[in-house]
């Protein structure tokens, strides 16, 4: 009599424990209904970064643009940009002169989770990875701008023998910005392009097409793709319903 009660708790037990497990699964399932994000996947090329002078990992910063309102929405950006860690130098707008532009003189939204949800960048095997939701279907033009210190060439040396000028900043070849425009549905995958080179000139941010100068920065970054994923099933919805209009005021 015994055992067949210990048998049938053991039943009884283990079939709630399943009933639980679906339940929290089944929640998981529903919390991802109806939300996309905008995954960046980024691969570093480390040959490019041990060619430079520094051989350190470039600057780089990445953001949102609302195509209907030309407002900005900052998604990720380098530690020394964003705190202004430059090793004893106040400023060094040549190394982001466009992020420095829209998010610095041009006063528009840095990272805010009440304005948009941006899950912790994850860098792994020379790859980087950030995801931002939006409201599913939107629209969105992608900013990525990039720099590499120190990685002179002929047309950006170090120091300039003709104009007798050294690299105040060990800049090297200016910053690239790369542009995709996209649309916020299941399934869509984008490959950013470099737009323009951005520079840094009498205190303005300069947009200027892409030439044969730029020698070797395009291929730091040799792998750029953005995609749009469902969030993966969570127990606890992070977004709740305080955060149900993520860049959706944007929208309006």
């Amino acid at each position: 009599m015994r055992k067949y009660l210990k048998r049938k708790t053991i039943i009884i037990v283990s079939t709630s424990c399943a009933v639980v497990a679906g339940a929290f699964a089944a929640i998981a399932l529903l919390n991802t209904q109806n939300r996309v994000q905008i995954e960046f996947n980024i691969h570093l090329n480390r040959e490019a970064i041990y060619l430079s002078i520094y051989a350190e990992p470039p600057q780089f910063a990445i953001w949102l643009e609302n195509p209907a309102t030309g407002e900005n929405k900052q998604v990720f950006v380098t530690y020394r940009a964003s705190r202004g860690d430059w090793e004893g130098k106040a400023d060094v707008p040549v190394a982001l002169p466009r992020w420095k532009t829209v998010f610095r003189d041009g006063g528009a939204k840095e990272r805010d989770q009440e304005e948009i949800a941006v899950s912790g960048a994850t860098p792994k095997d020379d790859y980087f990875r950030v995801r931002a939701e939006v409201r599913p279907g939107s629209e969105w033009i992608c900013r990525i701008e990039m720099n590499l210190a120190g990685d002179y060439n002929d047309h950006y040396p170090q120091f300039n023998h003709e104009t007798k000028e050294e690299d105040e900043f060990a800049c090297g070849q200016p910053a690239l910005l790369y542009k995709a425009e996209i649309k916020a549905e299941t399934g869509n995958e984008y490959i950013p392009q470099i737009e323009s080179m951005s520079l840094w000139e009498d205190g303005k941010n300069r947009l200027v097409p892409p030439d044969r100068t730029i020698t070797s920065a395009h291929k730091v970054f040799d792998e750029i793709t953005v995609k749009i994923i469902k969030p993966k099933p969570q127990i606890i919805n992070k977004h709740n319903v305080d955060n149900q209009n993520i860049l959706q005021k944007d929208e309006k």
